[in-house]
């Protein structure tokens, strides 16, 4: 169960990070209340995931999903680059998310 929390957290740091661009600093004010109420989603599921997983390997996989995930959305919403030293990258977080999954296991 602390997994599948961790990944929601992951999840909505996706939705708060991607939520900071929308809000033109915070001015507007619905998109503005989403991206705190992401925050705030992501903060308790991270604690709640913390109960029983490492900090370490728990915090570095979160951070991971949201990176991977911002990064995703910012090519696909924002035109962002994509070229292949920033694919590779990406591809060498979700390796190192998997390989520390892959030993919290172990």
């Amino acid at each position: 169960m602390a997994w599948i929390l961790l990944f929601l957290a992951g999840l909505a740091e996706i939705g708060w990070a991607v939520g900071l661009k929308y809000t033109a600093g915070f001015t507007r004010l619905v998109p503005s209340a989403l991206t705190i109420g992401a925050m705030i989603v992501s903060l308790a599921l991270l604690g709640l995931a913390l109960k029983s997983l490492p900090l370490g390997t728990a915090y570095a996989i979160w951070t991971g999903i949201g990176t991977v995930g911002t990064a995703l959305l910012g090519i696909w919403l924002f035109g962002e680059s994509a070229d292949w030293l920033r694919l590779g990258c990406i591809g060498l977080i979700v390796a190192g998310i998997i390989g520390l999954k892959l030993a919290a296991s172990a």
